[in-house]
């Protein structure tokens, strides 16, 4: 594994980072899996040329579905805002004891529970599916008040809660829903459980394209028919990179079980060390802390073991985070008094005009 952070993220330092990776591996490289940045793209094929490069599924999705992601999150910010005032109806049953009370502390969870639970875009659409549980709760107080012929005044309040914010909400959500069943087709055949060749693939998702580009047009809201468009457009940009994956099994669909890994690094140092966020210290010396981490966490029985002549690879890479490691210092220093560190720059630059 190899870990480094880059000053910059430029065509040239992501070949040149490439071009150590393929002369460290002993075995040649079959397939690349990246996010779609334009740099990354080209670096691969100009340092790697004839190897497949594999684009993210969940990020190209998380792309594409942008303005639908952002549309369903205004709706269900909209519909909370009108569901406020479970908690009055939850004190007023905290001192009951009574089945009543029971009653309604249950109902007011599962409003709570619905609420509460964001989800993750793309796919979990957590605007719908807030919208189908507050739903499913309502229709279940209105067969309670059908079949009883009366609701306790606790249920009842609740009941026009929520009534009265699907009501007010109601014209947000068939736009939201018609754009978002597109994305969820679309998830559904790249996911291929049909284990269908990349061509099949290709030609399918070309099809659905093609039908979402006659539903845009056919959208009555304008809103849902620009999403849709988007949705397109950013397909198009993703098209070459989406199907390696199909016609390889050693390339998987996503690099999230990397962004994973990274991830549970900076959760175990936080653990580790008490802080609220990773250490800064981690960008800096994060090529050699990362391996070290994941190798100790990995083979915990064997501990880490190191070859013979680490000495000089350890001595060349502090030699190569010193000059990263001296910048950090001099950004903490400006930000810890940046009048005095102004004025020590300012006394050097004089000292230049100076005669020798």
């Amino acid at each position: 594994m190899l870990a480094k952070s880059l000053l910059s993220a430029t065509i040239k330092d992501l070949s040149a980072l490439l071009a150590e990776v393929r002369a460290a591996l002993p075995v040649p490289i079959t397939g690349v899996v990246s996010d779609g940045q334009g740099p990354i793209r080209k670096a691969v094929a100009r340092t790697l040329p004839g190897v497949p490069l594999q684009l993210c599924h969940f990020h190209y999705l998380r792309e594409a579905a942008k303005p639908i992601s952002e549309a369903d999150r205004h709706a269900k910010k909209e519909l909370k805002k009108r569901v406020r005032g479970v908690r009055p109806l939850e004190r007023e049953a905290e001192g009951e004891d009574d089945p009543e009370a029971e009653i309604v502390r249950g109902y007011c969870a599962a409003v709570r529970a619905a609420l509460t639970d964001d989800g993750l875009p793309p796919l979990a659409g957590a605007g719908l599916v807030l919208h189908e549980r507050l739903s499913a709760i309502s229709a279940s107080l209105d067969r309670v008040a059908q079949q009883a012929g009366h609701l306790p005044k606790g249920l009842k309040k609740l009941r026009g809660l929520l009534s009265r914010g699907l009501e007010e909400t109601a014209a947000l959500w068939p736009p939201v829903r018609a754009a978002f069943k597109w994305v969820k087709r679309v998830s559904r055949l790249l996911h291929n459980q049909d284990n269908l060749p990349a061509v099949q693939v290709r030609r399918r998702l070309s099809a659905i394209l093609t039908r979402i580009r006659q539903a845009a047009k056919e959208a009555k809201e304008p809103a849902v028919g620009e999403q849709l468009q988007r949705f397109v457009k950013v397909t198009k940009s993703y098209w070459p990179g989406l199907f390696a994956c199909y016609d390889s099994k050693d390339i998987p669909r996503t690099n999230n079980d990397l962004e994973h890994l990274f991830g549970s690094h900076r959760y175990h140092e936080r653990r580790a060390s008490g802080r609220k966020r990773a250490s800064p210290g981690l960008v800096v010396v994060g090529s050699v802390r990362m391996v070290a981490g994941l190798a100790t966490r990995l083979r915990p029985d064997e501990g880490l073991k190191l070859p013979s002549g680490y000495v000089e690879r350890w001595r060349r890479v502090r030699a190569e985070l010193a000059p990263r490691r001296q910048a950090r210092c001099l950004q903490r220093r400006f930000r810890h008094d940046p009048v005095t560190f102004l004025r020590s720059l300012e006394d050097k630059a004089l000292q230049l005009t100076l005669p020798p």
